[in-house]
């Protein structure tokens, strides 16, 4: 499958940034194939440019904001 068909895939702490080596918080999967992978910072450096390139764009950086769950007693 590709396009907007294709199922993505969470991001884990497995996945890199290409740039730094950092946690990947953003997939850029390209029109001709692949995919590129970027932390929060190098994601939004990059972002625009690869969007007006074609690419689908991941973006899970949200989830650096987010609160964990605490446990109630």
């Amino acid at each position: 499958m590709t396009g907007a068909l294709a199922p993505t895939k969470p991001l884990t702490a497995v996945d890199r940034c290409d740039r730094c080596g950092a946690q990947a918080y953003i997939r850029a999967s390209l029109p001709m194939g692949g995919e590129l992978l970027f932390c929060a910072h190098h994601g939004r450096r990059h972002i625009a440019a690869l969007r007006d390139k074609g690419a689908d764009i991941q973006d899970e950086s949200a989830r650096l904001s987010e609160t964990p769950a605490t446990t109630e007693r």
